[in-house]
């Protein structure tokens, strides 16, 4: 009789080799945050699942035990935990009949009962009890239970209501024009930032999207708003101004500062949709590039402008096959001697 696969789970859940290779560095006394690097996780996914899924007694992780744990949670649908309980049941039904809301009950079921920690629910989950169970005849003692009267959970905002992202308009990539998108003409730019460790540096990465030119930004002190608009005005001096003709950007908040960009330099801002790092794609391959010379998980504020410097010339000289097998530099010059 053949042993099953192990199970694998693609997506945000930890897989079983993933598993595996958190207890074999653990056992050889590597810390969270390495392991996270090594497995390309965040540093709080590792922690919780030691902490959710080690021995509860001997405090070991085990692999291969901790997959059946998240296993046998994962199943859906689950039982509520009102449903579950009958007498925790009983004690919410009480206190809705006296037309108490489910944030009071939550906070008295603490109070009341100290000793039964299995009955410290949020209101949130009385909520969702509600709700979930308001079908047919139920709605009518949902309405009954509720100050609100509602029998259906009402969204805090309506599609199509969502907030603006900047202070200043957005022009989105959909108002780019066409010599932009089919690289015809050079000077159309696509920017982005690489992060560094724990999210406190970074990088500014700018792509001209027909040469595939590099550029970087300089950032030892922060990322805000006004540090990448500075930082962008300073850099887009260092080529003529026909080089420059716009500026694709995600939804970042770093941009927040694009109006002022856009008035100092007289170069357009156009942002892409939400998600949709594709709409990037020359920028999104070069920070898979630079990600050889500026790790994940590392402080890229360490990084001088004249390596920052040395690091650019570096990809602007590596040949391009969508070049031909020429390079960016080569491709950059040519521009610069035909405009002169």
């Amino acid at each position: 009789m053949t042993s099953a696969a192990p199970s694998v789970v693609r997506g945000r859940f930890l897989n079983e080799n993933e598993r595996i290779v958190i207890a074999d560095r653990r056992r050889a006394g590597a810390t969270i945050r390495q392991i996270a690097a090594e497995l390309d996780r965040d540093p709080a996914t590792v922690s919780r699942e030691l902490r959710r899924n080690a021995h509860q007694v001997s405090g070991d992780y085990r692999p291969h035990a901790a997959q059946a744990r998240a296993d046998a949670r994962r199943p859906r649908p689950k039982v509520r935990k009102l449903a579950a309980d009958t007498g925790l049941h009983h004690v919410v039904q009480d206190h809705l009949a006296r037309k108490r809301s489910p944030e009071q009950i939550a906070a008295m079921l603490r109070r009341d009962f100290p000793d039964r920690p299995e009955w410290h629910v949020v209101h949130e989950t009385i909520y969702q009890s509600l709700y979930v169970q308001g079908r047919g005849e139920l709605r009518r003692e949902v309405a009954l239970a509720l100050r609100t009267g509602r029998t259906m959970r009402k969204p805090r905002r309506q599609p199509g209501q969502r907030q603006p992202r900047f202070l200043s308009p957005m022009v989105m990539i959909s108002d780019r024009p066409a010599d932009a998108e089919d690289r015809a003409l050079p000077g159309h730019w696509e920017g982005d930032l690489i992060i560094g460790k724990d999210g406190a540096s970074a990088i500014g990465t700018l792509v001209e999207r027909a040469t595939r030119y590099v550029m970087l930004l300089h950032l030892p002190h922060g990322r805000t708003a006004e540090q990448v608009r500075d930082a962008l005005t300073t850099t887009v001096k260092s080529l003529p101004s026909h080089l420059w003709q716009s500026l694709t950007w995600d939804q970042g908040a770093e941009m927040a500062s694009h109006a002022a960009f856009t008035l100092a330099t007289d170069i357009p801002v156009y942002f892409c949709d939400p998600a949709s790092p594709w709409q990037r794609g020359s920028n999104e391959n070069t920070n898979g590039l630079l990600r050889q010379y500026f790790p994940k998980g590392t402080d890229l504020s360490v990084h001088t402008p004249e390596h920052l410097a040395f690091v650019a010339t570096e990809l602007n000289q590596r040949p391009r096959k969508t070049l031909g097998w020429d390079n960016p530099a080569e491709r950059l010059a040519k521009l610069l001697t035909e405009a002169s």
